[in-house]
C-alpha cells in the first residue's frame, strides 16, 4: 500500500526549517511520499524546494496548486525549477481549479466554464513540463514559448478531479487524480470507473487515484469528530466537496475523518485501497500521543 502524509504548514520565522524536519521524519519513518497544500500560506513548490533539496528519496507532491492565479507558462518554468532542486522523478504536480469563491472573490478572475480552462491550461502545461516547445491558442489561454532549465525525468502532473467533465479530462490527459474529502464508496462507484474508462478510451495507462483524508488514532472518538468537524468544516460549505459528501451520504467532513483505534483505523485505510485507490494520503489532524500513534499505525500498513 503506497502511503503517504500530508505535511503540516508550521508558522514563525523558522517555518521551512520545521518543514523540512517534518519532511526528514516521514522519509524516515519510510512514508512514500509528503504532500503539501497550496490554500493561502506556503507557496508550496517553493517549499518543497527548498525542503526536498534536504531530504532525498521521498516522493513530493503538490495537493494541489491552484491553476488560475498563474499562467501555465510560469507554473510549468517554476515546477521545473523545483524539480532541479530536489533531483529526478520526485516531484509529482498536483493541479486543481480551486473554488469559485476563492477565484472570483478573492483573485478576481472569472470562473465560467472551468473544464475549458482547464483543457486549455493542460495544452500549454504538459508539453512544457515535457521539455518540449508548445505553441497553443485557445478561447482562454495562449502560450508560445519554450523553457531552458536542464532538469531531467519525469514531473506527473494529477489533476484534482470530483466531477465527471474533471475525471474524464484527468484521465485522457494527466496521470491520474488527488483527491480530498472523498469516501471510499464514492472511489468506488464514481471516481475508479470514470478515471479509467476515460484513461482506456485514451490509450492510456491505469490512472492514479491519491485519497487524502484526515486520520486519526484516538481512544477518545468523540471528542476528536467534534475537532475534525469543526478543523475541516468549511469543506462541508464547498460545492465540490459537498458533492462528493452527498455521494458518500456523509453529513460533513467528520464522518468521512478516519478516527479510532489502530485496527479500526487500518480497516478503513485498507477499505480505502480496496475502492480504487492507489494511494492514500494521511491528513493527521491533532499533535501529541495521538499523532505518534496515527504515524505508527499508517508506517505498519506499509511494512
Amino acid at each position: 500500500m503506497r502511503i503517504g502524509i500530508l505535511l503540516s504548514e508550521p508558522s514563525g520565522s523558522d517555518a521551512l526549517r520545521t518543514l523540512t524536519g517534518e519532511l526528514r521524519r516521514t522519509a524516515d519513518e519510510g512514508f512514500h511520499s509528503a504532500w503539501l497544500s497550496q490554500i493561502f500560506g506556503f507557496d508550496a513548490l517553493t517549499a518543497l524546494a527548498v525542503a526536498g533539496s534536504q531530504v532525498p528519496d521521498i516522493e513530493l507532491g503538490t495537493a494541489v496548486v491552484p491553476s488560475y492565479p498563474r499562467h501555465p507558462g510560469a507554473l510549468a518554468q517554476q515546477a521545473r525549477t523545483t524539480a532541479l532542486a530536489v533531483g529526478p522523478d520526485r516531484l509529482t504536480l498536483g493541479v486543481g481549479l480551486s473554488h469559485r469563491v476563492v477565484i472570483e472573490n478573492m483573485y478576481g478572475y472569472g470562473f465560467e466554464r472551468p473544464a475549458r480552462h482547464m483543457r486549455e491550461y493542460l495544452s500549454i502545461l504538459e508539453p512544457l513540463l515535457q521539455r518540449q516547445p508548445v505553441s497553443y491558442t485557445g478561447e482562454t489561454l495562449v502560450g508560445n514559448l519554450e523553457l531552458g532549465i536542464p532538469d531531467k525525468g519525469r514531473i506527473p502532473v494529477l489533476l484534482a478531479a470530483m466531477g465527471t467533465q474533471m475525471l474524464r479530462l484527468a484521465g485522457r490527459r494527466t496521470e491520474g487524480t488527488v483527491l480530498w474529502m472523498t469516501g471510499p464508496a464514492t472511489i468506488r462507484d464514481h471516481i475508479a470507473p470514470t478515471i479509467a474508462a476515460a484513461a482506456a478510451e485514451a490509450g492510456r495507462p491505469a490512472a492514479r487515484i491519491v485519497c487524502a483524508l484526515p486520520v486519526l488514532v484516538t481512544d477518545d472518538v468523540e471528542a476528536a469528530r467534534e475537532r475534525a468537524g469543526r478543523t475541516f468544516a468549511m469543506y462541508g460549505t464547498l460545492p465540490s466537496y459537498r458533492a462528493m459528501m452527498d455521494r458518500e451520504g456523509a453529513a460533513g467532513p467528520a464522518d468521512l475523518a478516519i478516527i479510532g483505534s489502530a485496527d479500526e483505523v487500518a480497516t478503513r485505510v485498507r477499505e480505502v485501497f480496496a475502492a480504487g485507490a492507489t494511494d492514500f494520503v494521511a491528513s493527521i489532524f491533532a499533535g501529541g500521543a495521538d499523532a505518534q500513534r496515527t504515524r505508527e499505525v499508517l508506517a505498519g500498513l506499509i511494512r
